[in-house]
């Protein structure tokens, strides 16, 4: 095998290894409906996210984007998701959690010299109580996750800055009440950084308008965002990675309002994306 091949054949290594720290599946709830889908820049990328079942039904999720794309994207990646995952089945609270994470990137970064800002990351990370449904989150510069609510689109800010640039980052905590028929979407940059051929971005203006009209299940949704997508910048490569997650309230939880059914649907990926 000469040198080229045998690198093409350790990315492509890499990418199935990268894609195995992934969920496959959307976790299987009794209160929502949840549907996943993801596509990558290239072979490897630096998205990540991940739902975490928490001792007393707490639901632990998280999405990211570490800066950058590509292999370093997709090391530093793989490096804050097995911390993530650790840090957040210790304890449910989000700003605790987010926190640990700013040390922990700001320890690689000041060893790294002048690639201290490539250990950085923005990040959405909540707990929400199926009990309640109460969401409590921490949104450390990420692009504000948006809900659906009877024809109208609410987002969630930034409670602070993305992690690993300050030693003491002004991070507080945001909290949402979902209710029944509610979808929340969760996304990151590239969805909305999706330029045409004509130089323009799909941005999100016309991101909430199609959230806001679209009437089907989470699954087919996020199957026909990403279809919306490769319209729009013609079939090209991404100039980012592009994730989303669509849960929908169909229901109140049992303690709010009697017995409650639900399911899980997971979008089909795209190619180096889920499976």
């Amino acid at each position: 095998m000469d040198k080229q091949k045998e690198l093409a054949f350790d990315i492509e290594l890499a990418s199935r290894v990268q894609q195995l720290l992934l969920p496959k599946n959307p976790p299987l709830c009794k209160w929502c409906r949840t549907a996943v889908k993801n596509r990558m820049a290239s072979k490897l990328g630096g998205d990540f996210f991940d739902f975490v079942a928490m001792p007393g039904d707490c639901q632990m999720l998280f999405i990211g984007d570490v800066t950058g794309h590509g292999l370093h994207a997709s090391v530093v990646m793989a490096l804050l998701y097995g911390y993530l995952h650790r840090a957040a089945t210790r304890h449910c609270a989000p700003l605790e959690t987010a926190l640990e994470v700013n040390r922990f990137l700001l320890s690689f970064a000041n060893r790294s010299g002048e690639f201290d800002f490539y250990f950085s990351t923005t990040l959405f990370c909540a707990d929400l109580d199926p009990a309640t449904l109460k969401m409590s989150y921490v949104n450390a510069g990420h692009v504000p996750p948006l809900v659906r609510r009877a024809g109208k689109i609410h987002r969630l800010d930034t409670t602070g800055p993305p992690l690993g640039f300050f030693a003491e980052p002004a991070l507080t905590m945001g909290h949402f009440q979902f209710e029944a028929g509610d979808r929340l979407l969760l996304y990151t940059d590239g969805i909305t950084e999706t330029f045409n051929d004509e130089g323009y971005l799909f941005g999100p203006a016309r991101l909430q308008d199609f959230l806001r009209h679209h009437a089907d299940g989470c699954a087919p949704f996020l199957d026909d965002l990403f279809a919306l997508l490769r319209a729009y910048d013609g079939g090209a490569v991404p100039n980012d990675d592009c994730t989303a997650i669509a849960i929908d309230f169909d229901h109140l939880p049992a303690t709010l309002a009697g017995d409650a059914g639900g399911e899980s649907e997971s979008a089909p990926g795209d190619k180096g994306g889920m499976r």
